[in-house]
């Protein structure tokens, strides 16, 4: 899978960048001058959160859970994960562009005066964030530094990124980031690590990237997860991906090779051999059976 932020970084001349860490950029991307993803369907991850305005265009996200089409003027907050875009290839998608980890956040919301009430709204992988004067402010005054030759100073970058965390926690409308914000600064580490591998288990990260995304080494993700699943990693993602596989070709009428592509399969010869092993049936067979 494409690693977003990496690939963000490695094409400056599409994206105009401001650095202001190892771990945070903020960018702008013009439905001129970048264009990345060349097919309609396009996997992604993230070791970071990140959050968009969009200026104009479309795209649709794909999660486990569901899918979002996000439009013009749409404020986005995306947890870090995995997913798969859907571009719209006549059209350019632009928008301003932050990438933001969990210790920035977490750090930031510490010096709030007022302590994040306790939140326990369920949250996705995708959440729109409510529209407000505050948030639209934040945004015109930020436009003016892609607009202008002169780089702005780190310390100043570093403090727009924080003044865009607290003016979202200071708005209750935006609940179900402030649910994920308040998770963040409390939860139990087995719990992140469940939502984590639930919410990605359909994409083909490999064990050290959902490592990565538990904020843990690949030792201690290992013997983690075993505690918490009493089962290996790789088992349990086999076992998630052919159960997911097969509700694909029973429910939704997806070809063979849609259904690898969405379940995190290598290749369709890998998920033949397991769906058969598993189910005593190839999934060719099961397609003709449950039409």
């Amino acid at each position: 899978m494409v690693n977003f932020y990496e690939s963000v970084l490695k094409h400056p001349s599409y994206y105009r960048q401001f650095n202001c860490s190892d771990s945070l950029i903020t960018l702008f991307n013009c439905p001129l001058e970048a264009r990345l993803m060349k097919s309609r369907f396009s996997d992604a991850w993230s070791q970071y959160n990140y959050l968009f305005y969009v200026v104009e265009g479309n795209k649709i996200w794909h999660t486990a859970q569901k899918s979002y089409a996000i439009g013009s003027d749409t404020c986005v907050f995306v947890r870090k994960g995995a997913w798969i875009f859907e571009n719209f290839l006549d059209k350019g998608f632009c928008v301003v562009l932050f990438f933001i980890p969990d210790k920035f956040i977490c750090d930031t919301l510490r010096t709030k005066s007022k302590p994040l009430n306790s939140f326990h709204q369920k949250f996705e992988p995708v959440m729109i964030l409510e529209k407000s004067d505050a948030l639209s402010g934040f945004f015109l005054s930020f436009s003016s530094y892609f607009s202008g030759a002169h780089e702005p100073d780190s310390s100043l970058l570093e403090l727009k990124f924080k003044e865009l965390i607290l003016t979202i926690a200071d708005n209750p409308g935006n609940a179900e980031v402030l649910s994920y914000f308040c998770s963040l600064l409390h939860e139990p580490q087995h719990l992140t690590l469940q939502r984590v591998m639930e919410d990605n288990f359909c994409f083909n990260l490999t064990l050290d990237k959902y490592a990565e995304l538990c904020n843990r080494s690949l030792s201690t993700f290992k013997r983690d997860f075993e505690k918490i699943y009493n089962t290996n990693p790789g088992k349990w993602l086999l076992e998630k991906r052919l159960n997911y596989a097969l509700l694909l070709l029973r429910n939704h009428h997806k070809t063979i090779n849609e259904v690898v592509f969405e379940c995190g399969f290598e290749s369709v010869s890998h998920f033949s051999r397991s769906f058969k092993a598993r189910f005593d049936l190839s999934p060719s067979s099961f397609k003709k059976e449950n039409r």
